[in-house]
This record gives structure tokens, C-alpha cells and sequence, in this order.
């Protein structure tokens, strides 16, 4: 049986979609406000490279901004997705508290590893009570290379297990898991993408399957 299972959280855990589009619509229509913005919300373009740090993010929604004004969008962003996360707008992917409870009823080890800032990331775990279930939540934010992989070998470096598995839904999970030698999970939920799942040596289109995966080891 596998010691651990190291999850992403949006569109993993974190049903993101439900707060994506009121905290980006948010952010442009502050944008807009302030005439720095004069056309639609580039929602589709956010959906097609969702799993990225944010960096990236803005770097590709607002290509002829500068740095300073990404920052500042950024952090806007941040603060519109934590209203909505504490005023319960978001949600958990359905069997996340009985996959969790399964895992440490079996000493599988829990931790988060996501490209998610570290504010967001504590706001999920706070809401929703993760913390009795997850050993440590890590952002990487933790890390200069914004590079998962390097993120997932933190955790490795930090706690002494033999057997782990990545579960994630984008190629940043499945190339973090390759390059530490670990399994890798694909949760076929709504941010998937099918060529991206191709390279993970595991699909699921539920949490709940996991304990035949995990078992199994």
C-alpha cells in the first residue's frame, strides 16, 4: 500500500470552476474601471492554461501590461478568490472527506502540493477543516524555480517515505511525479485535458477510485 498520496488542489480537490469565473470577472471589470481594460474576460484563455503559477497566468491574460500592473491585478485577483472561498461559494470535488479519511485509516500519509499562493491555499484548508487530514499544505511560493517538480521533491526531502503517488488533473502533476520517480494519478475532472492525461500512469474519473489504486500497491 502506498505511504503517501501528494494531491493538487485546483481542480483536484478544489472545484476552482465555481469561483473562477465571479473572482476573474471581478478582476476585469476592476480593470475596466480603471481603463485598463476594453474588452471581454479572457476566460476561455484562463481555462486553457489553468494549472500554471500565477506569474504565467498574467503574463498571458495581459501580454502588453507591465510587470507592476500584473502585481497589482494579481493581488486583487487573490484577494476576490478568498472572499468567495469564505463566503462558501466554491466546493470540494465529491468523496475528498471519505477518500481523506480512508488514506489515514490506512496510514497513507496526505499533502498538498500547488501552484497556488500560499493565502488561497490556506484559505481551502481553513474553510473546509482539511488540516485534519493533510500532514502540511505546500505553494509554490516555497520554492524559487516555480517549477513543481522541485515542489514535490521539497516534500520529499522534508518526510521519509518510500512508496508515494501524485494525484493532479494537469501535466505539471504528472511531470512533478515523473521526475521524482513517482506514480502519477490523473483526475479526468473539469480542467483535464485528455492529451495531458495520456501521461499519467493512472486515470480516475472519481476520488473515491483511489482506494483500489492505493490498496493495490
Amino acid at each position: 500500500m502506498l505511504q503517501a498520496l501528494i494531491f493538487d488542489m485546483d481542480g483536484t480537490l478544489f472545484q476552482t470552476d465555481k469561483i473562477l469565473e465571479l473572482s476573474l470577472e471581478d478582476t476585469f471589470n476592476h480593470l475596466r474601471h480603471q481603463n485598463r481594460w476594453n474588452t471581454i474576460t479572457p476566460l476561455n484563455k484562463f481555462r486553457e492554461i489553468m494549472g500554471v503559477p500565477l506569474p504565467k497566468v498574467w503574463e498571458t491574460l495581459l501580454p502588453d501590461h507591465s510587470l507592476a500592473e500584473r502585481e497589482q491585478t494579481d493581488a486583487y485577483f487573490l484577494e476576490r478568490l478568498i472572499e468567495n472561498i469564505t463566503r462558501g461559494k466554491g466546493a470540494l470535488y465529491p468523496n475528498v472527506i471519505e477518500i481523506f479519511s480512508y488514506l489515514k485509516k490506512n496510514n497513507c500519509s496526505i499533502y498538498i502540493a500547488s501552484n497556488g499562493l500560499t493565502e488561497y491555499l490556506n484559505a481551502i484548508v481553513s474553510y473546509y477543516e482539511l488540516d485534519i487530514w493533510v500532514t502540511e499544505t505546500f505553494s509554490i511560493q516555497q520554492i524559487q524555480t516555480l517549477d513543481k517538480g522541485d515542489l514535490v521533491k521539497t516534500i520529499l526531502n522534508k518526510y521519509d517515505f518510500q512508496s508515494a503517488a501524485v494525484v493532479g488533473d494537469r501535466l505539471s502533476d504528472f511531470y512533478a511525479a515523473r521526475d521524482n520517480g513517482l506514480t502519477s494519478i490523473g483526475c479526468n475532472f473539469d480542467f483535464a485535458q485528455e492529451e495531458e492525461l495520456a501521461m499519467a500512469d493512472f486515470v480516475i474519473d472519481d476520488l473515491g477510485e483511489l482506494k483500489t489504486i492505493v490498496h493495490d500497491f
